[in-house]
C-alpha cells in the first residue's frame, strides 16, 4: 500500500463520520468517535506492515494499539481484512470480523454485528459484502456468501445465503422483504 493509498483510505473513513476531509475534522473525530480511531489505527497497521528494518518497530507498537483498542472497544476487524474505502462503524461492541472477508465501499457495521466463516453446509467460506452496504445491530453474515451492492441487513437478522443487490433483508434465517435498498442507510458516501 503506498501512503497516498493510505491516506486516501483514512479521509474517506473520515468522510463517512462527517462529510468532510479537513485535518481539523479528522482530529476532533479521532478523539471523539471510537470506530474512527480504531480504522485509523487498524489502517495504520496494513500500511506500516512491510515498510522495511526503519518502521518495523513503529508497526509493532501500532500492532499493540491496535490490540489495545480491540479490547477496550470490543471491535475485531483484523488490519489484513479486505475492506473498501469509506467504513463506517456507528457503534462499537461485539463486532468480529473473519480475517478472509471481503467487505466494500462505503459499508456501515453496527455494534454486534458478525462476519463470519463456515467450515461444511451449503455455503462453506467467508463472505463477501458489497458497496454500500447497511449491517444492523446484532446482524450476523455468515459462510461463503455475496452479500450485493445497496442491501440493508436489518437489526438481529442472519444471513446465510447469498443476497442480490438492492434487497433489504430481515430476520431469522434472513427474508428479502423489498428492493428498496440501503440508501436511507448509508449515507456521506466517500
Amino acid at each position: 500500500m503506498t501512503f497516498r493509498e493510505y491516506t486516501s483510505l483514512v479521509q474517506s473513513d473520515l468522510y463517512r463520520y462527517c462529510a468532510n476531509k479537513a485535518m481539523g475534522e479528522f482530529l476532533k473525530h479521532l478523539i471523539t468517535h471510537p470506530g474512527l480511531k480504531y480504522l485509523f489505527v487498524m489502517r495504520s497497521v496494513k500500511y506500516l506492515k512491510g515498510k522495511g528494518i526503519f518502521g518495523f518497530p513503529v508497526y509493532i507498537i501500532a500492532r499493540l494499539v491496535l490490540r489495545h483498542y480491540g479490547y477496550k472497544y470490543g471491535i475485531s476487524i483484523p488490519y489484513n481484512t479486505k475492506t473498501g474505502k469509506g467504513l463506517y462503524i456507528g457503534h462499537f461492541g461485539g463486532i468480529v470480523v473473519h480475517y478472509e472477508a471481503i467487505i466494500g465501499d462505503n459499508c456501515n457495521i453496527n455494534h454486534e454485528v458478525t462476519i463470519g466463516a463456515t467450515y461444511g453446509g451449503k455455503y462453506p467460506g467467508t463472505p463477501v459484502i458489497g458497496n454500500n452496504v447497511y449491517m444492523g445491530p446484532g446482524s450476523k453474515i455468515i459462510g461463503g456468501i455475496t452479500v450485493g451492492n445497496n442491501v440493508a441487513v436489518g437489526a438481529n437478522c442472519v444471513v446465510s445465503k447469498p443476497i442480490p443487490n438492492n434487497a433489504v433483508v430481515v430476520g431469522v434465517p434472513g427474508e428479502i422483504i423489498s428492493l428498496d435498498g440501503a440508501a436511507n442507510y448509508v449515507i456521506n458516501i466517500a
